[in-house]
């Protein structure tokens, strides 16, 4: 039983939320190692077509805590050797997320910094309430980032507006977010919860084995060469066409009605 992760399935939906609100879910050691034990456990859920991470209260996850007890953190200032190997194991979960077959979606309830911010970087859309506040804030702390957030945001933003977010970091809205293409849609905070659902339901409608086959493409389209990224993506075309999903796309269109996907 995970005492600040709460994981609950729907309908194909799997909605992950960070349930540490009186710390307005700053990530602890312990929330690393739920996080992980919860993506591990979905990504190879069949029925789980689509994933949300969000926030409990009223903040998405404003990072690490650095008020806490050393002993909760990830880096506790023992030895370099101790915190190293305590970063990397914490950094995993933001490539769990950035990696999962499923398609992902951060729902940013509010303050989203830090390391709260790359693992908002790591889902694939990002929707938020237009009452959501954002800061890179570790130059601020003295830290120069982890949990991939500027790879992420790189890939995701380009270099140059990278640099000004981390470099010169300041706190920024929901329209500021939209502007620099950080989210795709601002909804009232009232509204988050269903615009994030609704986008999720749209997805769970869509073939599973081409939906994963499509991510991996996505995710080899940043870093593999085209000559071999071709061969992976004929792969899995060919994979997909010859499965009974693709048939029933073809008959539903033919007939003029929404197909009903089987995974199969």
């Amino acid at each position: 039983m995970s005492a600040h992760v709460n994981c609950s399935i729907s309908d194909g939906v799997a909605t992950v939320t960070l349930t540490n609100p009186a710390r307005r879910n700053a990530l602890s050691y312990q929330m690393f190692e739920e996080l992980g034990d919860t993506f591990r456990s979905l990504e190879g859920a069949a029925e789980v077509r689509v994933i949300v991470l969000t926030g409990a209260g009223s903040a998405f996850c404003v990072g690490a805590d650095l008020a806490a007890d050393p002993q909760k953190r990830s880096l506790r200032g023992d030895s370099i050797e101790s915190d190293t190997a305590r970063l990397r194991l914490a950094s995993q979960v933001a490539q769990q997320l950035y990696l999962m077959p499923q398609p992902t979606i951060a729902a940013i309830n509010g303050a989203c910094a830090g390391a709260g911010l790359s693992l908002a970087a790591a889902a694939d859309f990002r929707i938020a309430a237009d009452s959501a506040v954002f800061n890179t804030a570790f130059l601020t702390a003295g830290l120069s980032g982890d949990l991939a957030g500027i790879w992420f945001l790189t890939r995701a933003l380009g270099g140059a507006r990278t640099r000004e977010l981390f470099l010169a970091p300041d706190k920024f809205g929901a329209d500021r977010a939209a502007e620099l293409g950080l989210v795709s849609e601002i909804v009232p905070a009232d509204g988050l919860d269903k615009a994030a659902h609704a986008l999720a339901d749209r997805l769970t409608r869509c073939a599973p084995i081409a939906v994963r086959a499509m991510k991996q493409n996505l995710i080899n389209a940043q870093t593999t060469p085209l000559a071999d990224y071709l061969v992976t993506e004929v792969d899995r075309m060919v994979r997909c066409f010859h499965t009974d999903d693709a048939k029933e796309a073809a008959a539903a269109f033919l007939q003029k009605r929404r197909p009903a996907f089987t995974g199969q």
